[in-house]
């Protein structure tokens, strides 16, 4: 009998019953046999390598839309409409006002984590972006919580600064974040402002997502 060439893919045998396989995205993949990490061959490796460049490209904007449009039926604390409405009506303003695709985006989902991870939100939605956006606008998403706190000096709240913002000011994209926030951010909390649906973002996420990732050694 013929040895099996080396390198290559052990067939991998059917689910058993108790199994309960994700399906693949499309139907000509295929499942690495292993489990655990520590059994993946080189093959292994390259099946992978070779369906999670496409895959990424098909459901990495779909999916972090989803994470978006998930809440869109949430509750709000007290602001007049929730974080969905409020993260499409800074898109939208941010359209309407001229700004590039990029930061059309950003603004959609600049407040993606404002909910499962309010205290470090800001450097949520920068990891997501982060491979796809410029310098600018990684910086002002990791510090546009901080510059929300000048616009907050009635709170009278020993946790609130409305001056935390100066110890960066002469920073290269510091006028930039004051900006934004105050462009963008604190005024996009209306209710009966005509606030344009996501499906008008989705074709600008899609390219967003599919730009060349960004070297950020």
């Amino acid at each position: 009998m013929a040895q099996r060439r080396a390198g290559a893919r052990k067939p991998v045998p059917p689910a058993s019953p108790a199994e309960d396989l994700s399906p693949l995205l499309r139907a000509d993949w295929d499942y690495v046999g292993p489990v655990a990490l520590d059994d993946f061959g080189p093959a292994d490796w390259a099946l992978l390598r070779r369906q999670r460049e496409p895959y990424y490209a098909a459901e990495q904007a779909r999916q972090a839309l989803r994470l978006l449009t998930c809440s869109a039926d949430d509750a709000s604390f007290g602001y007049r409409i929730n974080n969905y409405r409020h993260c499409l009506q800074a898109a939208t303003l941010a359209q309407r006002a001229g700004e590039d695709e990029e930061t059309v985006v950003v603004a959609l989902l600049h407040d993606i984590g404002f909910v499962a991870c309010p205290d470090s939100h800001g450097a949520f939605a920068a990891a997501l972006l982060a491979n796809h956006i410029s310098e600018k606008n990684h910086w002002m998403l990791r510090h546009h919580a901080i510059f929300q706190q000048v616009h907050m000096a009635a709170v009278h709240d020993p946790q609130i600064d409305p001056d935390a913002r100066e110890r960066w000011r002469g920073h290269p994209h510091f006028q930039w974040t004051a900006d934004f926030v105050e462009r963008y951010d604190q005024r996009a909390m209306a209710a009966d402002y005509d606030t344009l649906p996501v499906e008008a973002f989705e074709p600008l996420v899609q390219r967003l997502f599919a730009r060349p990732a960004r070297n950020l050694a």
